[in-house]
């Protein structure tokens, strides 16, 4: 059913149900597809309520023009969702499918806005995000790094970081990736990392395994910033000057935790993979791995999970997961994007939620 933005809340909600605002991301990219395609299971939406955060006109139009485009997938029928309708002041006409632009930055950017804003008031107990271009949110006359960003920024925290989960459909083996450094360019990671920065990161990391996951004595594997972990000096001293030192005195201030590292990072992905795709022979994987710059801990996330990984913000006052894939604006309006991690991010988003939740609801 459709609802302007005044009349969110039309109908009584579940108490015990997480609510959820799912936004469209950028119009103009796969984001509207892979919602519908994702809320055309009930299994998806299950354990959680579910409104969805957009354009009203643009996710009817998108539902039609993929039902002609001939790919016989089951889509959800958006009468059928609750739509909350964000109004714009730009004229959608100028959205050109698998084509960003100012126009589409500043509907994802507002569609974001007002999902944030109505989270902090307590109307949603969490967020999923279709993708966004930064490029579009650029040309609207918004620079922001990502929407990791933009989420921190209104939710007044500095303390925050991007985990990203998937589940193997192999083995059941959780996979847990938190980068230290996110989007600065490869030639500023020796420069950003600090032994203070990694203590927040580290920070951050124990806090979500026991809140979201349950886990209170986990092991982390941490990664070597140089190639072998520096080669004792040999190919860079970060490990030598502090980077070791920093994981010694760590170790010694949280006697419950099994800190491992620095692994280097050409090997610190074996046993992830192993664990990932069920060889026998591996042992007690850890349960989650710090990687110190973007594609460090992406490539190999990506390389076992590309159709199911969840980015995971967390330090935010609340749940706020996203497909761990883009645009893709060179299959927008196809109909043949993958809606697996879209469905993965919503079915965490509920889980963790839920487990947020207080236990008298």
């Amino acid at each position: 059913m459709y609802h302007s933005e005044q009349n969110l809340i039309v109908k009584p909600h579940k108490e015990s149900l997480p609510r959820l605002a799912l936004t469209l991301g950028d119009p103009a990219g796969i984001g509207t597809e892979v919602i519908l395609k994702a809320l055309a299971e009930p299994e998806v939406s299950q354990n959680c309520e579910i409104t969805v955060v957009g354009n009203w006109d643009w996710l009817v139009q998108t539902y039609d023009e993929l039902n002609l485009s001939g790919n016989l997938v089951a889509l959800a029928n958006p009468h059928s969702l609750k739509v909350v309708d964000v109004q714009l002041n730009q004229n959608l006409d100028e959205i050109v499918t698998g084509v960003g632009n100012a126009v589409s930055g500043a509907a994802s950017f507002a569609y974001m806005e007002y999902a944030i804003a109505q989270t902090l008031a307590g109307e949603f107990d969490g967020i999923v995000t279709a993708p966004i271009a930064k490029s579009a949110w650029k040309a609207a006359g918004y620079n922001y790094p990502g929407q990791t960003e933009l989420l921190a920024e209104k939710s007044n925290v500095e303390r925050y970081g991007m985990l990203f989960v998937a589940r193997s459909p192999y083995t059941g083996w959780t996979l847990r990736t938190l980068l230290a450094t996110t989007h600065i360019p490869l030639r500023q990671v020796a420069e950003a990392l600090t032994p203070q920065l990694l203590t927040k990161k580290l920070d951050l990391l124990v806090e979500c395994l026991h809140q979201d996951f349950g886990i209170s004595k986990p092991r982390i594997a941490i990664a070597g910033l140089n190639p072998h972990s520096g080669e004792q000096g040999q190919l860079g001293r970060e490990e030598l000057d502090w980077l070791i030192p920093w994981l010694h005195q760590e170790q010694q201030k949280r006697p419950h935790l099994q800190l491992e590292g620095p692994i280097p990072p050409d090997t610190m992905w074996v046993k992830p993979g192993q664990a990932w795709y069920g060889n026998s022979s591996i042992q007690n994987p850890a349960d989650a791995y710090l990687a110190l710059y973007h594609d460090q801990g992406l490539i190999p996330v990506k390389l076992m999970a590309f159709d199911r990984a969840v980015n995971t913000s967390i330090g935010l006052p609340f749940v706020r997961t996203s497909p761990d894939h883009g645009t893709a604006f060179d299959i927008a309006g196809k109909g043949i994007a993958d809606s697996t991690s879209m469905k993965a991010a919503i079915q965490l988003a509920a889980e963790l939620a839920s487990a947020r939740k207080p236990d008298d609801l």
